[in-house]
């Protein structure tokens, strides 16, 4: 009997003992992965600090002040915006013999820049090749880009870009001189056929080509620049880009005098283009995606750069809108960010006509419509 108490005793002394061990092993294992956590947690604030004052202490205050401090906050205390965009692309971005941008693509960077700093003009273009845009963003070149670019799954997985709300919905075409005749893919086999590296139209046109079995010629260009007058002088027969951008050159090759353009009638991907941002900050995310969709809300309200400024009637999500009484979401921008988007640069359907009807291609009966015209262009509720 005493020998079977003192077996149970020793017994419940051995388990005690394996049970404090276990607790002390515990409370190692936690300091070590908060050790880790916060050593990594300070390397990657390090490697985004330049957007930042934060300090090299990882413990909770530093890590919000330098979240607090991110890029919506760089940009407000610089006082410009320094977005990527084109400068070759007619109708989204374009640069004049004074140095001057325009285009689609540009006053949606004018648009943030008005919503961010109450001023469309402060902001710095910065023109890229479809090459670069992606190393400018990754590196903090910019702080948006906004460059005609699609946005596609691996381009949101591999990129270190954080894709937003689309204004504009494309697909890719091809182009050829009228006088060849030729009207359907299967008619350019064997063809040289003109296109921009670095670039989904470079993938779509070899995995649409290779799936149907069409030989080609690749005749591949870093830029626009390169690539018209290659095209105008017959080294490729035809010439593959995002239907917008063939309807943007097709009108300035004829209004130049030069040969008559044809684009065959078949889409054949889809290019969802819009603005991009550095993943990481959700904040500027958000001010960002916030500014570009208050156009196409401004415009479904029925309010343009002349009328967004004074509104007088009485509906609630209007009110809200125009930063009446000071309303505020808390999506980092002032209350009255939609007034100074729209007043200064204008709602979609202006941005719109004043960029891209010019170039041949009606806003009515595109994707690029309202939802409720049947098109895509469908917000969120500001409320």
């Amino acid at each position: 009997m005493k020998a079977t108490r003192l077996l149970k005793l020793l017994s419940l002394l051995f388990a005690l003992g394996l049970f404090a061990a276990a607790c002390g092993g515990s409370d190692d294992a936690d300091d070590a992965s908060g050790d880790d956590a916060t050593e990594e947690s300070s390397g990657d604030e390090a490697e985004g600090s330049d957007d930042s004052d934060g300090g090299d202490d990882a413990d909770g205050e530093d890590v919000e002040l330098v979240q607090g401090e991110g890029r919506l906050a760089a940009v407000q205390e610089r006082g410009n915006l320094i977005c990527g965009g084109n400068d070759t692309l007619p109708g989204f971005g374009i640069v004049d013999d004074a140095g001057e941008f325009s285009g689609f693509d540009v006053d949606y960077c004018r648009v943030v820049a008005a919503a961010v700093l109450g001023d469309a003009d402060a902001v710095e273009i910065v023109p890229l090749t479809a090459e670069a845009r992606f190393t400018a963003l990754q590196s903090g070149e910019i702080d948006l880009l906004i460059r005609n670019t699609t946005w596609t799954a691996t381009r949101d997985g591999q990129e270190g870009a954080n894709f937003l709300f689309t204004t504009f919905y494309d697909g890719q075409g091809m182009m050829v001189p009228a006088s060849t005749g030729f009207t359907g893919l299967e008619d350019l086999a064997d063809a040289s056929i003109c296109v921009l590296s670095g670039t989904t139209t470079e993938l779509n046109l070899n995995a649409v080509f290779g799936a149907r079995g069409i030989p080609f010629n690749p005749v591949v260009f870093e830029s626009n620049d390169q690539l018209r007058p290659a095209y105008e002088e017959g080294q490729c027969e035809a010439w593959t880009s995002d239907a917008s951008q063939l309807a943007a050159f097709k009108a300035s090759i004829e209004g130049e005098g030069g040969d008559e353009q044809a684009i065959m009638a078949e889409v054949f991907s889809k290019e969802p283009l819009g603005p991009v941002v550095a993943d990481g900050d959700t904040e500027w995310a958000q001010a960002v995606n916030w500014a570009v969709m208050s156009t196409v809300q401004a415009w479904e309200f029925g309010l343009d750069s002349g009328s967004v400024g004074s509104y007088s009637g009485d509906d609630p999500n209007i009110l809200n809108f125009v930063g009446d009484a000071g309303f505020d979401p808390g999506i980092g921008l002032p209350a009255d960010f939609a007034v100074q988007a729209v007043s200064q640069v204008g709602n979609y359907e202006e941005i719109y006509e004043r960029n891209i009807a010019p170039i041949g291609l009606s806003l009515a009966g595109s994707p690029n419509a309202l939802w409720t015209d049947g098109g895509l262009m469908y917000v969120p509720p500001y409320r």
